[in-house]
């Protein structure tokens, strides 16, 4: 479980091929982390398989490699990097499971005033998910949906702080980004479709 509140921006500094999946080097300044703990790599829940000063590694297999934008990642891209809450911890932003829901892509941005406007396309079973000024993990980070201007559009407002302790200052057109959705909209939508399904018998 996480927050989607970033502790970090760590860079890959090797790929490779292994029995384990597509592995990745990252290079950070954690200090004091564990074989085995869970991470998050803008959103998606990995596992920490070694680590030294300065860096760890971890894998995705190839169903994480098919939910998410793993399988273009090379060397020098820059990452978001949460680990995982602690009980005890500050809830500041909003429950995240590190599970990549879909990949969507940036089709706008654009300033207003203070405010960095990110337009992005969903794919297909999440635009009902959304919920105007509800909560919502973008690469990993939480964030309020700021409006949903079409059927499939989600629009968020980045503000300077988040600019510059993400990678969102990155951000082009034509990017794709994970995106989770907010849980416990997941687990309602679950529930009401369980109980049509009923109802229909």
């Amino acid at each position: 479980m996480f927050t989607g509140l970033v502790e970090k921006v760590g860079t890959i500094s090797r790929v490779s091929e292994s029995s384990a999946g597509r592995e990745l080097r990252v290079e950070s300044d954690y200090s004091d982390l564990a074989l085995g703990e869970s991470i998050a790599a803008n959103g998606a829940c990995l596992t920490v398989r070694e680590f030294g000063a300065g860096w760890f590694t971890v894998a995705a297999v190839a169903t994480t490699l098919d939910r998410t934008t793993i399988a273009g990642w090379g060397v020098g891209r820059r990452i978001n990097l949460e680990r995982a809450l602690r009980a005890g911890d500050r809830l500041g932003g909003h429950f995240v499971q590190g599970h990549v829901d879909g990949v969507a892509s940036v089709v706008h941005i654009r300033q207003r005033d203070d405010a960095l406007l990110v337009d992005l396309a969903l794919p297909q079973g999440l635009p009902e998910l959304m919920v105007l000024h509800g909560s919502v993990a973008v690469d990993g980070v939480s964030l309020t949906v700021n409006d949903l201007p079409a059927p499939d559009i989600l629009q968020l407002s980045l503000i300077e702080y988040t600019l510059r302790h993400t990678t969102f200052a990155d951000l082009a057109v034509g990017d794709r980004v994970h995106v989770e959705a907010d849980m416990l909209g997941k687990y309602v939508q679950r529930l009401l479709k369980e109980s049509t399904w009923s109802l229909e018998q």
